[in-house]
C-alpha cells in the first residue's frame, strides 16, 4: 500500500503542479475571484428579492427596486472574467496589465452581437442581450480574452509602440505605449466578426455556444464526470495539494455558467435546469466543514473519541470547521498522506455528492437557485440559502449523518492506536 502511494504520489504531484502553475489556468481562476466580491453582491440582492414569505406584491416591489444590484453583478459575470482573464495574463508577461484587460473586454465586445429578439419576435438593434454578458457568452468571453491578450503581449513586446519623451506624464506615456498594440488586436477581432458576418451569416457567439459551450456544458452538468472531478480534489488533498485551486481552475467555467443558467430561469419563474452547479459544489460539499466535509469528522474526534489526542485536535479543529476552514484538521490529524484514512477521505464525499444528486433530481430537495453563498457560511445557513429552502438545510442534516457513519469505523481504529501510544507513554 505505501509503495503503490508513493508511486501515485510521484506521478500526480508534478502534474498537479503543472496545472497549478499553468499561466492560463491561474489567469482563469483570478479573473473568477475579481468577479466573486461583485457577483456575491448580486447575490444578496436575489436572496432579499426572492425570500419565500414575501407576498407577491412584495417580490414585485422589491425586484423593481433591487434588482438592477443583480442584472450589474451577476447577469454581466462574464464582462468581469473577460477584464479579469487580460489583466492576469498581461500582469504575467509583465506588460501594462490594465491595458490588457481593457483590450481584452473590448475585443470581447466587438464580437458582441448588438442586436436580439424581443419577447414578441421583434428584432431589436443597437442594444445588448444581458444573457450575451452572462451565461450565454461565458465560453465565447474566456477564448477572446486569452486570445486578446497574447496578441495585445506580442505587439508590445515586438515594440510596436509610440515612444513619448522624458517630461510626459506617466499615465500618457503608457496610454500612448498602448495605443497601436491594442489598435493592432482590436482590428484582428473586428476583421474575425466583418469575416464570420459577411461570410457565414452568423455571428462567433452562436457558433461557439453551440459548437463547443453547450456540449461542455451539458457534460459537466453530468453526475458521472462531477464525481471524477471530485475524486480528483480529494486526491491531491490527500497528498497535500490544494484540490479545489487546481481541479477547480478547469471546472470553474462549466460550473459558473451552469450557475447562470440557473440564476436566469429561477428569475423568470422557470424550473431549474440543473442540479450541478457551482454552488452545488461549494455548499454541498465545501460548505460542510470544508473540503472533504469534515465537520462531521471534526465533531467525531472531538466528541466521541477517548484518546488526549484525537480529542484535542477536534476541538482545535471545530471552530475553524464550523467556518468550512479544516486546514487544523488536514494537516493536525493528518489527513494529508495518511493510508488509515484513505477510504473515507475519498469515499465520503463521493457517496454524499451522489445522494444529493439523485434527492434533488427525484424532486424532493429544490436544486440550488443559482445565488452565490459565500463558502464560510456555516452547514444548514448556506444549505438555506442556496436553494432558498429549509430542505436544503435538512438535506445538509443528512448528508453529516452519512459522513459522521463512513468515518466512524476508520477515527475508531485511529483514535486505538492513540490510545495505545498514549498509554505506553504513561507507563515511561
Amino acid at each position: 500500500m505505501n509503495k503503490f502511494m508513493e508511486m501515485l504520489g510521484n506521478k500526480l504531484m508534478p502534474l498537479a503542479a503543472k496545472l497549478g502553475e499553468n499561466r492560463y489556468l491561474s489567469s482563469l481562476r483570478d479573473a473568477f475571484m475579481l468577479a466573486f466580491p461583485l457577483t456575491m453582491f448580486g447575490s444578496i440582492a436575489v436572496v432579499l428579492m426572492n425570500l419565500p414569505f414575501w407576498s407577491d406584491s412584495t417580490k414585485e416591489i422589491l425586484q423593481l427596486y433591487l434588482g438592477n444590484a443583480q442584472n450589474a453583478t451577476m447577469s454581466i459575470m462574464t464582462v468581469f472574467v473577460v477584464f479579469g482573464i487580460g489583466y492576469s495574463l498581461s500582469n504575467y508577461y509583465k506588460v501594462e496589465a490594465i491595458y490588457g484587460g481593457a483590450v481584452a473586454l473590448a475585443s470581447f465586445l466587438i464580437l458582441t452581437p448588438f442586436f436580439f429578439n424581443s419577447a414578441k419576435g421583434e428584432l431589436i438593434t443597437g442594444a445588448l442581450s444581458l444573457d450575451r454578458l452572462g451565461a450565454k457568452g461565458m465560453f465565447i468571453g474566456m477564448i477572446t480574452a486569452f486570445i486578446a491578450a497574447e496578441c495585445y503581449r506580442f505587439f508590445v513586446r515586438k515594440n510596436w509602440t509610440i515612444k513619448m519623451p522624458p517630461g510626459v506624464p506617466p499615465a500618457v506615456a503608457k496610454s500612448f505605449a498602448a495605443l497601436i498594440p491594442a489598435i493592432l488586436t482590436l482590428t484582428i477581432f473586428l476583421a474575425i466578426n466583418i469575416i464570420v458576418q459577411a461570410g457565414f451569416d452568423t455571428n462567433l457567439h452562436d457558433v461557439i455556444y453551440t459548437v463547443i459551450q453547450k456540449p461542455l456544458v451539458g457534460l459537466g452538468s453530468g453526475i458521472v464526470p462531477t464525481l471524477i472531478a471530485l475524486f480528483f480534489v480529494q486526491l491531491l488533498w490527500f497528498f497535500g495539494l490544494h484540490g479545489q485551486i487546481i481541479v477547480n481552475s478547469v471546472m470553474d467555467p462549466i460550473w459558473n455558467t451552469l450557475m447562470l443558467e440557473n440564476l436566469e430561469a429561477y428569475k423568470a419563474g422557470n424550473p431549474l435546469p440543473h442540479i450541478i452547479t457551482k454552488p452545488f459544489m461549494e455548499v454541498f460539499t465545501v460548505g460542510m466543514g470544508g473540503s472533504g466535509m469534515t465537520l462531521a469528522v471534526v465533531i467525531t474526534l472531538a466528541f466521541f473519541m477517548k484518546s488526549k489526542q484525537s480529542k484535542e485536535i477536534g476541538r482545535l479543529a471545530l471552530g475553524p470547521g464550523i467556518f468550512n476552514v479544516n486546514e487544523p484538521v488536514l494537516f493536525g490529524m493528518p489527513i494529508v498522506l495518511n493510508a488509515t484514512i484513505l477510504i473515507p477521505w475519498i469515499v465520503a464525499p463521493l457517496i454524499v455528492t451522489l445522494f444529493n444528486y439523485f434527492v434533488m433530481a427525484a424532486g424532493i430537495v429544490p436544486a440550488p437557485t443559482g445565488v452565490a453563498v459565500p463558502w464560510t457560511v456555516p452547514i444548514v445557513l448556506n444549505g438555506i440559502l442556496a436553494t432558498n429552502s429549509w430542505l436544503g438545510g435538512a438535506l445538509q442534516i443528512v448528508d453529516f449523518f452519512i459522513v459522521f457513519v463512513i468515518w466512524y469505523p476508520f477515527l475508531a481504529l485511529v483514535d486505538r492506536n492513540n490510545l495505545a501510544r498514549e498509554s505506553v507513554a504513561a507507563e515511561e
